[in-house]
C-alpha cells in the first residue's frame, strides 16, 4: 500500500525533483513550501513521513519539528544545507529521526525515506517477560512506548525509546555506535555516528540521577554504550 510523505522545502526544483523521485518509488507525495504550510498539511493528510527541510520562510524547520513531536510520533527526515555538526544535532534533539545534508543524492534520500518506514511498520512484539522494565524509580513501558519516572510521563523521541528497549533487551552487552545503527535505526549509517550519542544523551536525562555520571547506561571507552542494568 503506498504511503503518504509529506515533503517541506522552499526551493521549487529541488521541491519537484524530490517529489518525482518519492513518487517514482511509489509515494504519495504532498508538498509544503513553508512553516505554517506545512502544520496545515501535516494535520490534513496525516502523512507516514515527512521530509523536512531546516531552513524555511514563515517558520524554521526546527520549529515545525518541534510542533509535529509534541503531537505525533510520524518519523520526520530533517533536510539540511549546513554542514556544521551542531545543525544536525539540534534537528535530532528537537526530534527528528534522521538528516540528510544538501547537496544529497536522490538514491540516499529514497533509501533513508524507506528504511525509517521499515523501521515505522516493524515494533518488536514484547515476549510475557520484557513487557514492562522496573528500574526502581523509572519504569519502561515496552508495550505502551511509555517511560515513567516516579509515575509522570518523562518525554522520550521514538527512535530513543527504541534505543532504549534495544538497551534493555541486551543488558550487560557492550556495542559500538555502528552496531546501534544497524540494530535500531535499521541500515548501514553513511555519516558520522554523533546521532547515537545524541539519543544515548536523551536516554541518560530520563533514567541516570545524575545524567553527567551514568551508572546504568555506560560508555565503553574505545567500543561504545553498554546497558548496566539497575542502579
Amino acid at each position: 500500500m503506498p504511503k503518504t510523505i509529506l515533503l517541506v522545502d522552499d526551493e521549487p526544483t529541488l521541491r519537484e525533483t524530490v517529489a518525482e523521485a518519492l513518487a517514482l518509488d511509489g509515494h504519495v507525495v504532498e508538498l509544503a513550501e513553508n512553516g505554517p504550510e506545512a502544520l496545515v498539511k501535516y494535520r490534513e493528510a496525516k502523512p507516514d513521513l515527512i521530509v523536512l527541510d531546516l531552513m524555511l520562510p514563515g517558520m524554521s524547520g526546527l520549529e515545525v519539528c518541534r510542533v509535529i513531536r509534541a503531537e505525533s510520533s510520524v518519523p520526520i527526515l530533517m533536510l539540511t544545507a549546513r554542514d556544521g555538526e551542531l545543525d544536525k544535532v539540534v534537528g535530532l534533539e528537537v526530534g527528528a529521526d534522521d538528516y540528510v545534508t544538501k547537496p544529497f543524492s536522490l538514491r540516499e534520500l529514497t533509501a533513508r525515506v524507506r528504511a525509517l518506514l521499515r523501521r515505522a511498520e516493524v515494533v518488536p512484539a514484547p515476549t510475557v517477560h520484557d513487557r514492562a522494565v522496573d528500574l526502581g524509580r523509572v519504569q519502561v513501558d515496552l508495550v505502551g512506548h511509555r517511560l515513567l519516572r516516579d509515575g509522570q510521563v518523562e518525554p522520550l523521541t521514538p527512535r530513543a525509546f527504541e534505543l532504549l528497549a534495544f538497551f534493555l533487551r541486551n543488558p550487560g552487552q557492550a556495542f559500538s555506535r555502528d552496531q546501534l545503527l544497524e540494530h535500531v535505526w535499521g541500515y548501514q549509517y553513511p555519516g558520522d555516528t554523533r546521532t547515537v550519542d545524541v539519543h544515548v544523551h536523551w536516554i541518560r536525562r530520563c533514567i541516570e540521577e545524575d545524567p553527567a555520571h551514568p551508572v546504568r547506561l555506560q560508555t565503553v571507552r574505545g567500543v561504545g554504550y553498554v546497558f548496566r542494568g539497575r542502579a
